[in-house]
């Protein structure tokens, strides 16, 4: 046993099994894969397509909204290629160097949605609790500064996890039971103390996903009092509104996440294919529908949509 760092391998190549023990079903689980990758890249494409050619939709929530949809692709572009590859070929097989590549931009992309999800949440409330200044406070460089703080942070703090992987030494099995690569999987996979990556990766939640859960939770604590504050229910109603299609994306965005980790946390008696499909829901489903939710409830985004289909098929 005192052999096996020695014995090791830094740069091995690592066989991802896909679903563990539903291989025979993996065409089958290959589908709803293959739909929600191809309505992610349909529905969000045609968001920022419609954003950014419309003057009118150049306003601060629409430019986050946007911010959303690229990073919705980028997720999406991360994961699901490399599932697919796996579902269909059984192309698991991947190079360190290539599964670093994968976790960095995948855990990066994840980060950088969240905190996209918390100035969403900072714009729902300028525009309910200072409705006057809204334009003022919001303006376009104000807009890019944050939009560069988000993926700085993003990239900032997953950025260690690349050298904290790359000092690893891989002694045991180099077959990875998952769709993709992922730290703690990959680190689990390694002979030596993985305690560093633990809690480093505990810090990264913390510090972003958590606290950034804190203060949309506080955002919209004062955006009710501001809200059953105001004199007139069409007003609530119309505030309310407003704020509808970014409560659906913060469900359906954290929701999955954290039954994830609870489920991963205590539901040790639960198979290790639920654990690999639940956490895929978390990148299937998010960019596949926040799309769907904002063009259903959004009328600017609806009409716009309409009209370009109606004046394609003209």
């Amino acid at each position: 046993m005192t052999t096996l760092n020695h014995t090791g391998i830094r740069h091995p190549v690592f066989r991802l099994l896909g679903i563990p023990g539903l291989e025979d079903q993996h065409i089958w689980i290959s589908i709803p894969f293959l739909i929600s990758y191809v309505t992610a890249l349909l529905g969000n494409g045609l968001l920022i397509f419609v954003i950014l050619t419309k003057q009118s939709l150049h306003g601060p929530m629409y430019l986050f909204l946007c911010m959303l949809a690229g990073a919705d692709i980028v997720l999406s572009t991360t994961t699901v290629p490399q599932a697919l590859a796996i579902f269909w070929f059984r192309a698991g097989e991947i190079s360190l160097d290539l599964c670093i590549t994968q976790l960095f931009f995948t855990h990066s992309t994840f980060v950088s949605e969240s905190g996209i999800l918390l100035v969403m949440a900072f714009d729902r409330y300028i525009a309910i609790c200072y409705p006057l200044r809204y334009t003022t406070i919001l303006t376009n460089s104000f807009i890019g500064k944050i939009g560069v703080t988000i993926f700085l942070r993003s990239y900032g703090t997953i950025f260690p996890i690349i050298f904290l992987v790359r000092r690893l030494t891989f002694c045991k099995s180099t077959t990875l039971p998952n769709t993709g690569c992922k730290h703690i999987v990959l680190a689990h996979a390694s002979c030596d103390n993985i305690r560093i990556n633990i809690w480093y990766g505990f810090f990264v939640l913390m510090s972003t996903v958590i606290l950034d859960i804190v203060l949309i939770i506080i955002s919209y604590v004062l955006i009710l009092h501001a809200v059953f504050h105001m004199p007139s229910k069409d007003a609530r109603q119309k505030a309310l509104n407003t704020c509808a299609s970014h409560v659906c994306v913060i469900i359906l965005f954290y929701g999955p996440g954290i039954f994830t980790t609870l489920t991963q946390r205590f539901g040790h008696h639960i198979t290790p294919h639920v654990h690999v499909l639940l956490a895929d829901v978390c990148i299937l489903f998010p960019p596949m529908l926040n799309p769907i939710i904002y063009g259903v409830k959004t009328k600017q985004i609806r009409d716009q949509v309409a009209l370009r289909l109606f004046l394609k098929r003209k």
